[in-house]
């Protein structure tokens, strides 16, 4: 397969992943051990590429553990997560379609499962099951990994991505305590459990009332180092005969606060703009950058047209380096905050709209780098 100088908006692996070392060593033990893992951290940090580099190590070094990935975002109702459960195992556990089908009959009777198939060359084919109420019980789906692992002698890790969406799910909290009554008592699979809506995962795993409270090793994902970004730019660039000087890699990877998307994808539109055997320049970088608000702008709109004044002020407080003390009458004056109790419900609704969040002692920052990036040179 052809490397990629810079890939952003997919999971990367092998030649565009960089570290994450002590994490792809503490999930390995995970996955191999069976322990369940929850993993939070920000957008656009690299989760997803993280597990899946991860079941792709397990895949070569670990044949006694099967490793099932599931995207759960498009999930709206409880039944249509089971679907996706139970697809997702059957599809990741078997190498065949044949095989698929086998399994599907023996551990999902009542079912006449069908599979799609692409008309492009080497893509993947779709496992449809129209499992419903009527034809098996939630506990049926949940206990399906653990019944497919004892029955093969191995062990599986289901891996659900975005699992945030579990608490927006219609009587979400009875399908939590169902999960966890059936998912707490097997002895062959483990789940690993991420998503990056920080203010639904850490309702569902922190507090002490919730079913998954403990339910696994919690790890927070923190920012891959300036140093690490440097190497790896320059290298890149240098592996296409193109060059940028470190300080250009570091200022870049500052400018987007180390967050692991937005880095690749700056890089890659400085990278474009260089011609070979050139070094990148101070107003390449400078339309680079304009390139990355314009191409983000259409998502950034949306998620301010429906804001208040209200919440547009608090955003610019924010984008002003004001993270506490909100509630100050200079604060609440010159940002136009409104009352005490105003700015109490304009925290609650922006946590909940998952644009700001709380990193220790109650200070709030954009979680979107770029977007505070665009506020500042096209809105406020």
């Amino acid at each position: 397969m052809e490397k990629k100088s810079f890939m952003f908006g997919a999971a990367v692996t092998d030649y565009n992943f960089i570290g994450r070392e002590e994490e792809t060593r503490r999930l390995m033990a995970n996955f191999s051990e069976g322990i369940n893992t929850i993993l939070i951290s920000p957008r656009r940090i690299g989760k997803t590429s993280l597990v899946k580099q991860v079941k792709k190590q397990m895949e070569k070094t670990n044949k006694d553990v099967l490793v099932v990935y599931l995207d759960m975002f498009a999930c709206k109702t409880e039944y249509e997560l089971y679907n996706a459960l139970a697809a997702a195992v059957l599809k990741q556990t078997e190498s065949h379609a044949e095989k698929w089908l086998e399994t599907t009959k023996e551990f999902l009777i009542r079912l006449t499962p069908k599979i799609t198939f692409s008309p492009e060359p080497n893509a993947d084919f779709s496992l449809s099951l129209g499992i419903t109420p009527k034809t098996h019980t939630p506990e049926e789906i949940l206990s399906l990994p653990e019944k497919i692992a004892q029955k093969r002698g191995k062990r599986i890790v289901v891996c659900i991505d975005e699992f945030q969406q579990l608490g927006e799910l219609p009587d979400s909290l009875k399908v939590q305590k169902r999960l966890r009554s059936v998912w707490q008592h097997q002895q062959r699979t483990s789940y690993c459990l991420f998503g990056c809506k920080m203010h639904l995962m850490n309702t569902i795993f922190q507090r002490r009332n919730m079913p998954f409270y403990q339910f696994g090793d919690n790890i927070f994902l923190g920012k891959i180092p300036t140093a690490l970004w440097v190497d790896y730019i320059v290298q890149h660039f240098e592996d296409r005969n193109r060059h940028i000087s470190r300080e250009m890699a570091q200022r870049l990877t500052e400018t987007v606060e180390n967050y692991s998307s937005y880095v690749q994808q700056l890089a890659w539109l400085l990278f474009s703009r260089v011609n070979e055997a050139e070094t990148a320049t101070e107003e390449q970088l400078r339309l680079s950058i304009a390139d990355l608000l314009n191409t983000n702008e259409p998502l950034f709109m949306q998620q301010i047209e429906p804001l208040s004044a209200y919440q547009l002020h608090f955003l610019r407080a924010i984008v002003n380096d004001v993270h506490t003390a909100f509630g100050e009458q200079k604060v609440r004056e010159e940002y136009q905050l409104g009352s005490p109790s105003n700015i109490t419900r304009l925290k609650t609704v922006m946590l909940s709209k998952d644009l700001v969040e709380s990193r220790g002692r109650g200070m709030l920052y954009l979680t979107d780098p770029v977007f505070g990036l665009w506020l500042q040179h096209r809105i406020i």
